[in-house]
């Protein structure tokens, strides 16, 4: 294999939500990300905060959906988002504690022995979201 750089990044990631109109309210309302986009047939919302897409899938029978399992499933087992400070964890962690549908599984404390500080919780579709802050 020689040194050539075959990816650049991450293009966007999809996530399947239970409640599409919910998450796309809590990714543009609460987190303050444009809205790129959707594609109503299928259906699918575009959402972005200018250097992360996210596609949003609504899916097919929320009523029969099954949330996934970090424990017993492959997959996307989180998705992890940076913020720029402690003060903005802080600020963004306010807002989402009392959202609509949100669900707080811990606010910001150290990542292991730190300096990062990270919370997670679940959107309100029901995908595992971290937050972290990194002063390093």
């Amino acid at each position: 294999m020689d040194d050539i750089i075959r990816t650049m990044g991450v293009d966007h990631v999809g996530l399947a939500v239970r409640d599409l109109a919910a998450s796309q309210k809590f990714f543009t309302n609460c987190l303050g990300w444009d809205l790129l986009g959707g594609k109503p047939d299928y259906p699918a919302t575009f959402v972005g905060d200018g250097l992360t897409r996210i596609t949003l899938w609504q899916v097919e029978d929320p009523g029969t959906a099954v949330g996934f399992d970090r424990r017993k499933n492959i997959g996307l087992h989180h998705l992890a988002l940076k913020v720029a400070s402690r003060d903005q964890l802080d600020e963004l962690f306010t807002a989402m504690k009392d959202w609509p549908g949100v669900e707080i599984e811990f606010g910001p404390e150290p990542s292991g022995g730190g300096p990062k500080i990270h919370a997670m919780i679940y959107e309100p579709g029901g995908n595992r979201i971290e937050f972290a802050y990194d002063p390093r």
